[in-house]
């Protein structure tokens, strides 16, 4: 390897460590800190204590906005894996003029500023009772979610080889029993890993549950962003802690798939 090509790759690999360690960092400081003995934040911890973790788990408050994160949760990822798929699906089988169009207009949730969307939500939802109701939000989620289930299906479908739907329909299947046998066992690995994306979009996402939630409908991001407001505790570390290893476990799950992917394709 030339010199001058091997010293590009040891300053690419330098500045990429130090990118990741900027943002990582400040993220590692959040966990320890949930394990400290003391009623305040400070670090280095006095002692270590799993007493804000029981805390967390015990509290009534704290139970209840888990509770409704999850419930939220579900409810957008069901919508957004079936809206993004559809939506996936049918861009894949048709050639049209305005498709790259319809593409960004589909996709414009993740590039509109979110005060933009939790706005347009609550005036929207307001005359219709949504605007206070865990429904509205896991609708408005949906929104933000469907875009990240359109991404990975459509990347799944770029290796799907449509001469297997094809044989199925030319023995006579019809095109739900072609699409539910066929094509969605195939682009699965893509419609999983959306829905790891919808859903951790929805339980990490606290503007829209502001404009969108009253006190009985609080999820767990909003409820650390009013204990920050209100009462700083180790509780919201404990809780950021959780919130950072459900991201992790979701985004390695969502690694696996995408590697099961891409043998499943070197197989086919």
């Amino acid at each position: 390897m030339p010199m001058g090509a091997r010293i590009r790759g040891i300053l690419l690999w330098s500045v990429s460590i130090l990118v990741i360690a900027f943002l990582v960092l400040p993220l590692l400081v959040i966990v320890p800190i949930s394990f400290s003995s003391a009623s305040f934040l400070s670090l280095p911890i006095p002692g270590f204590s799993l007493r804000w973790y029981e805390a967390l788990l015990t509290s009534p408050v704290w139970g209840r906005a888990i509770l409704n994160s999850l419930i939220v949760g579900v409810i957008a990822t069901v919508i957004a894996v079936g809206l993004g798929t559809l939506a996936a699906v049918g861009l894949h089988r048709n050639e049209f003029r305005g498709k790259a169009l319809l593409m960004g207009v589909l996709i414009s949730p993740m590039i509109v500023p979110i005060v933009i969307v939790a706005l347009g939500s609550y005036f929207f939802y307001a005359p219709l009772g949504l605007s206070s109701s865990l429904l509205g939000l896991g609708l408005a989620h949906a929104a933000l979610g469907a875009p990240f289930v359109l991404i990975t299906v459509s990347a799944t479908l770029t290796g799907f080889d449509a001469n297997f739907a094809r044989a199925a329909a030319s023995l006579g299947a019809p095109p739900l029993t072609v699409f539910r046998r066929v094509t969605l066992p195939i682009i699965a690995p893509g419609v999983i890993s959306g829905a790891l994306f919808a859903f951790v979009t929805s339980f990490d996402e606290v503007v829209v549950a502001l404009f969108l939630t009253g006190p009985l409908q609080r999820t767990l991001p909003r409820q650390m962003f009013d204990g920050i407001r209100e009462n700083i505790s180790p509780t919201i570390l404990a809780a950021a802690t959780l919130l950072i290893v459900l991201a992790v476990g979701l985004l390695l799950t969502a690694e696996m798939l995408r590697r099961r992917s891409q043998r499943l394709r070197g197989i086919s």
